[in-house]
């Protein structure tokens, strides 16, 4: 795998988090936006997590 793909896909991750963990603060709790938003934080942290395995094992 090109190293840009994983950086591509790395990008794309952080860029899930934070702004998922900056909603965090603004939505009040108890509402469904608020659960969508803890589901895509751990999606972020799923895929990079995801990116860092195939990371590691193509090395």
């Amino acid at each position: 795998m090109a190293p840009e793909i994983g950086q591509a896909g790395f990008r794309i991750a952080v860029f899930l988090i934070l702004t998922a963990a900056c909603l965090l603060f603004i939505l009040p709790t108890g509402t469904a936006e608020f659960y969508v938003t803890v589901l895509t934080l751990l999606v972020g942290f799923a895929f990079v997590g995801v990116i860092a395995l195939m990371m590691r094992i193509l090395r």
